[in-house]
């Protein structure tokens, strides 16, 4: 196929100053001769994980950056295995451990900055260096994803890990979607191990080296970690390191795989930052929303989505031109059910977001768009956190990058676009290409199929996904929809006759919260016991629709979203000179 069609060209990156590329000597923006892998789920992500840092040895690297990293958070069963005993193991054997944690924000806000530092301190004593990074834009965060090993003398064993998971609690749930035992704190309709759905992809090959050149850029960056004077104090009172040690020289990219059928370019997001910004990215990049522009503009029959915020009348518009181009085109969108947060200044900012681009897409595409939330067996909602994009069986992305401006624009992220080499343009993706397999993967998880039964042809596809949500919402009795969320039958209120307990191991973790939480599950439970004559159909498919804000939410949601919640990351004219 024609590479350059679906993939950015070095000079389409629009950022010059960055040595991505500059490993391949010809200006060639992406790596030929890689596998890549998807691990749906936390809990194989994790396992995976593990057993790589435990076979590293002296002279190995690992290189790791996070949205957030829990200390506490076990990586298989064995509760040794936490995180920071891990990486504190892989140290004393002689690898060379460097993380990258975004800052966070206080913990009293519900954010994880004392954690970061204790992982960073623990990892520190023990000869590593972990790091807390603040060069963000104000109101943005470092959103990046993503780890990196290199061996010392076997370079084919090379691996990268780019997604959407983070190294923390409650992102270890697996196909059953019964949640992590290591609970996060969600709303309410979620139960007390929230389910959480997720993608990460395991890359070997020559792209190993530009993800890898990804966190040397960050980490050798001569911009202050932080130059806010709080945060300084803060970090001195701590006597917090704040000077990144010497990576030592990178070495060459690891050799093409012999069943390398994969074309891997990587695409971020870094915003311009004051009053310094990154010596690597000085304009900031955006190839993310400029490789799905691209991308999008090649679609013909499907677009398949699964994003935790699909936001903005931007986005909208991305994939509105799309459908009024391409009238054989069909899209399908995998969202979370409610947002992860109660309260109306979280919940109601969140659903204007997604009403601003629902309401542009479903003007463009009508019928030949559908939008999916996830329910578990027992009515609970299921939390799409995985940000992927599959075009026509042609394209994937996974990464770190929601469908937002934030993500497009504001925060440093982190996404894998992979085409497969093989075959005529024009011609059909060979059967077990990456964007094909990780399709039939996903679709037959939400199906409750077996992924050889799912339609290879893209409008059967849509079209059985459509058909096993309206199954599901009738055997719910979703006729009604909840004008706010856009969710038809929305948890109900009848006492179950059969009541789900609540774990004690829950109870414990989480204090005062068990009797609330019973309520929730008390409700869910309500569904399957209400009188149903049928079994439950097969899947977990239920149908969204635009949120529907009141008058008065509109008044002060518009403000709220832009400041906080979606912030637009590119320069206004004039600003920094």
């Amino acid at each position: 196929m024609e590479v350059r069609e679906w993939l950015l060209v070095s000079e389409e990156r629009e950022n010059p100053h960055t040595a991505i590329d500059a490993v391949r000597g010809d200006g060639t923006a992406w790596s030929t001769g890689n596998t890549v892998r998807a691990l749906v789920h936390g809990r194989d992500y994790f396992a995976e994980l593990y057993e790589c840092i435990c076979a590293l040895g002296p002279g190995d690297r690992f290189y790791f950056a996070d949205w957030q990293g829990d200390p506490d958070q076990q990586l298989i069963d064995d509760p040794r295995s936490t995180l920071n005993n891990t990486l504190i193991d892989a140290v004393r054997r002689g690898v060379e451990v460097r993380g990258l944690l975004w800052r966070s924000h206080w913990h009293r806000l519900g954010f994880s900055a004392h954690r970061h530092r204790q992982l960073g301190e623990e990892i520190g004593e023990a000869g590593g260096q972990c790091l807390r990074d603040m060069r963000v834009r104000t109101r943005g965060a470092h959103h990046q994803k993503f780890v990196v090993i290199r061996h010392a003398v076997d370079p084919d064993r090379d691996v990268a890990f780019v997604g959407g998971i983070d190294l923390c609690n409650g992102r270890r749930d697996d196909a059953k979607h019964q949640g992590d035992r290591q609970t996060v704190d969600m709303a309410r309709a979620y139960g007390p191990t929230p389910a959480w759905h997720d993608v990460q992809v395991a890359i070997q090959g020559p792209a190993v080296h530009d993800v890898e050149t990804t966190f040397r850029e960050r980490w050798e960056d001569s911009t202050p970690l932080t130059v806010n004077p709080g945060r300084l104090l803060s970090s001195f009172m701590h006597r917090e390191d704040l000077s990144p040690e010497p990576l030592g020289d990178q070495a060459p990219p690891p050799p093409s795989r012999p069943e390398g059928h994969e074309v891997v370019q990587i695409i971020r997001t870094f915003p311009r930052i004051f009053p310094k910004s990154y010596d690597f990215a000085p304009e900031g990049e955006r190839s993310v929303m400029l490789g799905n522009i691209k991308a999008i503009a090649q679609a013909e029959r499907l677009v398949y989505v699964e994003d935790q915020y699909l936001w903005s009348e931007e986005v909208g518009e991305h994939f509105a031109r799309a459908l009024r181009e391409k009238p054989d085109l069909r899209l399908v969108v995998v969202l979370p059910m409610v947002p992860d947060r109660e309260g109306a200044a979280v919940e109601v900012p969140q659903l204007y977001g997604r009403a601003l681009a629902m309401r542009k897409i479903l003007e463009a595409g009508g019928d030949r768009v559908a939008v999916f939330g996830l329910t578990t067996e027992r009515g609970l909602p299921v939390y799409v956190h995985s940000k992927t994009c599959i075009i026509d069986h042609r394209w994937a992305s996974v990464g770190s990058d929601n469908l937002n401006r934030r993500s497009w624009t504001s925060d440093s992220e982190i996404a894998c676009a992979v085409v497969d080499d093989r075959g005529e343009a024009g011609a059909p993706a060979p059967a077990d290409s990456f964007p094909r397999t990780l399709l039939r993967t996903l679709v037959a998880e939400h199906l409750g199929c077996a992924p050889v039964d799912v339609p290879e042809d893209p409008h059967e596809l849509f079209d059985a996904m459509v058909s096993c949500a309206d199954a599901l919402d009738g055997w719910y009795g979703a006729g009604a929809r909840d004008r706010r969320t856009g969710v038809r039958g929305m948890l109900a209120g009848k006492r179950p006759r059969r009541p789900v307990p609540v774990p004690k191991s829950v109870s414990r973790s989480i204090p005062g919260h068990a009797s609330r939480r019973q309520r929730v599950l008390d409700r869910a439970t309500a569904f399957a016991a209400a009188n149903h004559s049928q079994q439950r159909p097969p899947g977990r498919l239920r149908r969204l629709s635009p949120p529907e804000l009141t008058r008065a939410q509109l008044r002060w949601a518009p403000r709220l979203y832009d400041l906080v919640f979606d912030p637009d990351g590119r320069p206004r004219p004039g600003e920094g000179g």
